[in-house]
């Protein structure tokens, strides 16, 4: 791997750290335009770094009480199932479409972040489990398959959709959504993985080294983000993710014409 490589894996770590996810969004783009993987190698090679990433979130967030696993396996079971079928579907798709789909999301990613101003102002106050009302369980499977399909498409976290459904619709505190979010990306990821498993050859040794220096990144990430303001980080990152995705869409749109 290259140095800019591994700068932009301490990148995608950082950015975890830092904003509580959104660097994973940013591995396919690094993937495809800087190592030059194809889509569906980038794609499930990204699971890779999204899971384990998101395993060493949840654990802190598991430590401090933050993770509701009941809601985490309502959720995370049905999005398995979606990942695992958005995997297989994408066999049928071209790289492009793969690609334009991506930067499609990003610049949805990019709406939620902006407008998340990061604090807890206004959030619900729900305790432990039984906090959350009974129906908001029934929407959350029907969520977590489409945001699975989106995991398994792309190879994206969704933690920008979790967050807000789980803080939203189970009625969570911030920290408690960022951490059964996290859980719930693991989840995800490691289906979606599955379902490119022997479809797709894997770098394992690169993705090895790549995913170590994102997980250090992240845990810098986490350090620093107690200095710097949240809202200007999302607002970077917005910018960046902007940037990102109307780039991909110049690459891409021309082989639908």
């Amino acid at each position: 791997m290259t140095v800019v490589g591994l700068l932009l894996a301490v990148l995608i770590g950082l950015a975890i750290g830092l904003l509580g996810g959104g660097g994973a969004i940013l591995a396919v783009p690094i993937f495809v335009y800087v190592l030059g993987f194809g889509a569906r190698e980038a794609v499930a090679s990204s699971l890779i770094v999204v899971g384990i990433a998101s395993l060493f979130g949840a654990a802190e967030h598991w430590r401090e009480s933050h993770v509701r696993l009941r809601v985490a396996l309502v959720f995370g079971v049905f999005a398995m199932a979606g990942s695992f079928l958005g995997a297989r579907l994408a066999a049928f798709l071209s790289e492009a479409f793969q690609l334009t789909l991506l930067a499609v999301v990003m610049l949805f990613a990019a709406f939620f972040v902006f407008r998340d101003n990061g604090s807890d102002e206004g959030e619900a106050e729900g305790g432990a489990d039984g906090g959350s009302p009974a129906w908001a369980y029934l929407g959350l499977p029907a969520l977590g398959v489409a945001v699975g399909m989106l995991t398994g498409l792309v190879g994206v976290g969704g933690g920008f959709l979790i967050v807000p459904t789980l803080a939203l619709l189970a009625r969570m505190p911030m920290k408690e959504a960022v951490g059964t979010s996290l859980l719930v990306i693991a989840m995800n990821a490691a289906s979606g993985f599955l379902g490119y498993l022997g479809r797709v050859e894997i770098q394992w040794g690169l993705m090895a080294l790549f995913t170590a220096v994102a997980v250090a990144g992240s845990f810098a990430g986490t350090y620093l983000a107690r200095f710097i303001p949240q809202g200007a980080l999302r607002k970077l990152f917005t910018v960046f993710l902007v940037g990102i995705a109307v780039f991909i869409l110049y690459e891409n749109l021309g082989a639908f014409f």
